[in-house]
């Protein structure tokens, strides 16, 4: 492997990076963020004499508690691990820790002041310095610390930029999603606001361009006229896991199909973008969500695992959804009679997260007495990356059998040893280029809620009932049999199994 590429080789931008997490002392911080920021500088794509990571929140600590904390979770990844600890070394240092509360003043003038002085100290070099600030933190502070970065911590070089990274949730339904976006667009222009949907850095979604427009194997298939559904699928083996009370204000809707499987369903149903300059793509992107039709009550079904309302800080009598199966339909000449098929649960059987386009069967077939499944087309997001194409074939032996495999990718195997960075890698290095590809913009956000808030307030109002399902389970039956309604063939006896590496 040669030697990583920089941001250096990406952008003629010079002068000084400030990166401050705001929310530092928390867990998505901790556990995603700053980790995130290590591997990019392990990998050279941010470096020590251009950067500095300021970390601000309410808690009371030292610099060097803050780094304390973080080490354990700096681990080392594939290619990394005999230089780990000199890695470790070299990044903390970087570090920079201020308290302060997130609607007073005195909090973010200190932090100012703390930028600026690492700004002058680099002044020599002549370029612009440059403000990333990234919000680690729950919605409700969004708009005070706003106000905050506005008034006093905003970049004052000429030439150099303010960007604001957000994470979702981006409000509840459409109308607080509006007023936040009204409260933080008074103040930030679309350019400068990053909303990050971390799905849209996985490898495999990333992917999901160059299969579609790169090859032209897919372009005359890829219809009304071939395909009969597409399901889009995350499932979790656990349950909220001490986060049950976060997760009863907004239920699985809210927390993944609303935003992850919903921008993974417009990159799998957009027309062919004219290029691939971010705004090109994202109008692409919205056409989709408006050509959405308003979701039936009986196309959809609700559950919650048993033993989910046991966590104390849940109500008793608590109606939010920890699974639900959603049929979207959208009304353009591509897509029309298609139902995508959005599907997510905690407490479930297995995990994974998939992408499954099952094709029509064929017509006057010869093969249909003997055949066990139909042509699907399936990429899979995590765990195990691979995409693979299940396949009808014949049964080795004298007699003619049929039976299902797969033309297969591999990720772990085809690429072993290729690096596949984690999403907040990508999507933060995204944030340092001005890339707005990979982000969430508004007019995408507000599409996105108009389909999914009336069917959230019958949720909230005990309109649509969630059904009980056991913990290990596929979900409430109901969720199949809504499947198999709508057009979806389940393929019996067949179970793709990953390549192990000592298969190679």
């Amino acid at each position: 492997m040669g030697e990583p590429a920089r941001l250096s080789d990406y952008q003629a931008e010079s002068g000084c990076l400030s990166i401050i997490v705001l929310g530092a002392s928390g867990d998505l911080a901790k556990k995603k963020t700053f980790p995130a920021l290590f591997h990019l500088h392990r990998q050279r794509f941010i470096e020590s004499h251009d950067v500095h990571i300021f970390g601000y929140a309410r808690t009371k600590m030292s610099d060097d508690d803050l780094r304390d904390r973080l080490r354990e979770y700096l681990t080392p990844r594939k290619g990394g691990e005999e230089t780990h600890d000199e890695d470790v070394s070299k990044f903390l240092p970087l570090i920079k820790y201020i308290s302060g509360p997130y609607d007073a003043d005195e909090g973010f003038q200190s932090l100012d002041e703390a930028i600026s002085a690492y700004e002058m100290s680099k002044d020599d070099k002549g370029g612009s310095s440059r403000r990333l600030f990234y919000f680690a933190l729950p919605p409700s502070v969004y708009p005070p610390v706003c106000k905050m970065i506005k008034r006093f911590c905003m970049n004052k070089s000429e030439g150099g930029w303010t960007r604001v990274v957000i994470e979702k949730p981006f409000g509840k339904d459409l109308e607080s999603s509006e007023t936040l976006s009204t409260q933080i667009g008074d103040l930030f222009n679309e350019s400068q606001i990053y909303r990050i949907d971390h799905y849209l850095g996985k490898e495999l979604v990333q992917n999901l361009l160059v299969l579609r427009f790169a090859n032209r194997l897919f372009m005359p298939l890829w219809n009304h006229d071939n395909i009969s559904t597409v399901q889009i699928v995350f499932k979790e083996d656990f349950g909220t896991e001490g986060r049950g009370g976060y997760f009863d204000e907004y239920g699985i809707i809210r927390d993944i199909l609303q935003n992850h499987l919903l921008q993974v369903l417009c990159l799998v149903a957009m027309e062919r973008p004219v290029s691939l300059k971010p705004e090109h793509i994202r109008d692409e992107k919205l056409k989709v969500l408006q050509s959405v039709i308003p979701i039936k009550d009986e196309e959809v079904v609700l559950g919650q695992y048993e033993g989910y309302t046991e966590d104390p800080t849940v109500p008793k009598d608590s109606n939010t959804p920890t699974f639900a199966t959603v049929v979207i339909r959208i009304h353009n000449e591509r897509w029309e009679g298609v139902p995508f098929i959005l599907k997510a649960g905690k407490s479930m059987k297995s995990r994974k997260a998939e992408i499954r386009v099952q094709f029509k069967d064929v017509a006057g077939d010869i093969f249909k007495p003997k055949r066990k499944g139909r042509n699907e087309f399936v990429i899979r997001l995590q765990p195990s990356e691979a995409i693979y194409m299940k396949l009808t074939v014949k049964e080795p032996g004298l007699e003619m059998k049929t039976t299902q495999s797969e033309l297969d990718l591999s990720y772990r195997q085809r690429y072993q040893d290729v690096i596949i960075p984690e999403a907040y890698e990508r999507l933060i290095l995204d944030t340092i280029r001005g890339d707005q590809q990979h982000f969430v913009r508004r007019d995408e956000l507000k599409a996105a809620w108009e389909i999914f808030t009336p069917l959230l307030h019958k949720i909230d109002n005990n309109e649509i009932q969630s059904l009980p399902y056991k913990s290990g389970s596929r979900g409430p039956d109901q969720a199949d049999t809504l499947a198999e309604k709508v057009g979806y063939v389940q393929t019996h006896g067949y179970v793709w199994i990953p390549p192990t590496l000592s298969a190679v």
